[in-house]
């Protein structure tokens, strides 16, 4: 369930997806937030520079096995304007990080590209949980996702001139 805390997360995880949009890059941001309530790192998506797997989740989980002990990283709470990709779960699971809570899904992705004629991805579009195990899941919250669409939106309407 997703409280108005987690919400407070989720909302600077779209003014990171914002900061993105305006770099030229796909509106995606996440951060990391310790069991103490501390923002540990956030990011913005940076694939705009040919390295798909630039995705704020993963350089989450890259800092995260840097620089936390195992246990500090499964009491970490994960917030992202989007649902991990199949990519950014996986590493979510091999550093063993803890809840994920995100605004918008997957599917509400897949239906909002598809609606703007964006080609599907290569990479299947899974749920988390179907990626890694005893992990728990929250989202995504109908408010901010609507946020969320906007900047695909935004950003594929750029993106093909328009």
């Amino acid at each position: 369930m997703i409280s108005e805390q987690d919400r407070k997360y989720l909302r600077r995880c779209i003014e990171l997806a914002k900061a993105a949009l305006a770099a030229g890059d796909q509106p995606f941001g996440s951060l990391l937030v310790s069991a103490r309530g501390e923002v540990l790192f956030e990011d913005h998506n940076r694939v705009s520079g040919g390295d798909a797997t630039r995705h704020p989740e993963f350089e989450i989980a890259r800092w995260a096995a840097q620089n936390l002990r195992p246990e500090e990283r499964a009491q970490a709470t994960v917030y992202t304007s989007g649902e991990h990709c199949a990519m950014c779960a996986a590493a979510h699971g091999w550093v063993g990080l803890g809840r994920i809570v995100y605004a918008s899904s997957s599917a509400q992705l897949r239906t909002w590209l598809s609606a703007l004629g964006v080609p599907s991805s290569r990479v299947y579009a899974l749920p988390i949980n179907e990626v890694i195990a005893d992990t728990v899941v929250d989202g995504p919250d109908d408010g901010l996702a609507e946020e969320v669409h906007q900047l695909q939106v935004r950003y594929y309407a750029t993106a093909n001139g328009r």
